[in-house]
């Protein structure tokens, strides 16, 4: 169907509506169901295509690893993982910022969200870094940004979303592509903090003697076998991503409940409501999101666009920068979730096409990136609003001293985007070209 007018309105709609704060989700079915009513499209379809949004099969890990996360979070993980990163890293120059990445990245591996990540470590990290000397936004600017590797390291329900949004790419695979773009961008930002730390001397991290070492590494063991399940599983192809969801959260509330003893069965409720609210706000979404883009393929804007950026120019290298730029942009203004539901399959066959012949599995993890540095921006930076919160500074402030942040993840974006080799080697041993 190419109607203009409808065009106009799908998307006019819908920018209005998020322009006067109206949930995203709401703002996606209302424009969804207003421009089925113009073209004469039965409404009954286009609730079925939200019913069918969130019928998909793969979508059964997401509830499991948020539960997982929520578990972890609340179950004394959190400091174990602290101590342990400060075991390997601590004694550094920047000891704590580099202690600060580390958990992160273990911790990611657990909850797969920026957010949770943020939420759990951030007020251990921030408050021992401030009495450690550090200055307050350094320290919020360490934990926001290293908080972004749980979105490419595994498990991420957003690589889910992504897999379920492009028409049900292998979600292992994503899995696995993360990994080293996730070390990457750990080594980065660890880099960036050394150089940071040496200049403006910031202490160097206690020593501990072998024995300490020994205790606290006995101590998180644990904790840290459910990084182990996750993806040593999928790894080793012995269950896939909702299996192992399952065995994370089993193993999680087991460690929780009767290692560490650190939660009650009193304390299952808050920790099942907190599960229900993102699993219900993340499933509304997809759903919504069905609806919305089942429209766009009727009215053909999918092909439109990738009409129009084929046509500004056969470069492999410009497309893709645009490509990046665009999606910069727009994490700027939308959260994470929405826009990977209504951008990739946009995007998708431009980026497949034949000029620039991109693996679907290799752009994944370059929109995961590229949206992460969203979370980090205003106006709608949801992980600069949480971190700033904790560190109770502005977040002028914080985005002020998040240049050289940025400026180091950007980089890596682009590593990412031009060297298919750092996301496609572990698939490609894994399961084949």
């Amino acid at each position: 169907m190419n109607n203009p007018t409808a065009i106009i309105l799908l998307l006019g709609l819908f920018g209005i509506l998020v322009i006067i704060k109206l949930p995203v989700a709401f703002s996606l079915a209302l424009s969804a169901f207003v421009t089925a009513a113009y073209t004469g499209i039965s409404l009954g379809s286009i609730t079925q295509k939200m019913v069918g949004g969130v019928d998909a099969f793969s979508l059964l890990a997401i509830p499991f690893f948020i539960l997982a996360g929520e578990v972890m979070g609340a179950g004394g993980i959190s400091d174990k993982l602290i101590a342990l990163a400060n075991v390997f890293v601590g004694r550094m120059r920047g000891g704590l910022a580099m202690v600060n990445i580390l958990a992160s990245m273990f911790f990611g591996g657990i909850s797969g969200s920026a957010v949770a990540d943020t939420s759990s470590l951030g007020p251990i990290e921030i408050d021992m870094m401030k009495k450690a000397g550090y200055d307050t936004d350094f320290s919020v600017c360490v934990t926001i940004t290293s908080a972004c590797q749980g979105i490419l390291i595994p498990p991420s329900h957003n690589m889910i979303i992504y897999a379920a949004a492009v028409g049900g790419l292998s979600v292992g695979k994503l899995f696995m592509a993360g990994l080293i773009p996730g070390v990457i961008l750990g080594l980065a930002l660890g880099i960036l903090c050394f150089i940071i730390s040496v200049k403006r001397k910031y202490p160097k991290g206690e020593k501990h003697t072998l024995r300490e070492a020994v205790k606290i590494i006995i101590d998180s063991f644990l904790g840290m076998l459910t990084v182990v399940y996750i993806m040593g599983g999928v790894f080793a192809g012995i269950v896939t991503a909702i299996e192992s969801s399952v065995i994370a959260c089993i193993w999680a509330f087991i460690v929780a409940f009767f290692v560490y003893r650190k939660i009650t069965l009193r304390d299952f409720w808050p920790i099942l409501k907190r599960t229900l609210g993102t699993l219900a706000m993340v499933m509304t979404l997809i759903a919504a999101s069905s609806a919305f883009g089942y429209m766009m393929t009727v009215l053909r804007i999918p092909s439109l666009i990738t009409q129009t950026l084929l046509s500004i120019s056969d470069n492999r290298v410009v497309l893709l920068l645009l490509i990046n730029v665009s999606l910069l942009f727009l994490g700027c203004v939308m959260d994470m979730a929405p826009l990977i539901l209504i951008t990739s399959p946009i995007l998708l066959p431009v980026v497949t096409s034949p000029v620039i012949g991109m693996d679907p599995i290799q752009f994944g993890i370059v929109m995961m990136l590229n949206l992460a540095v969203g979370l980090l921006t205003p106006p709608v930076g949801t992980v600069l609003f949480v971190g700033s919160s904790i560190g109770g500074i502005r977040i002028e402030q914080t985005a002020k001293a998040m240049l050289p942040f940025y400026a180091v993840m950007v980089i890596v974006l682009l590593l990412l985007t031009f060297v298919p080799a750092f996301s496609m080697t572990i698939p490609n041993m894994m399961f084949g070209v």
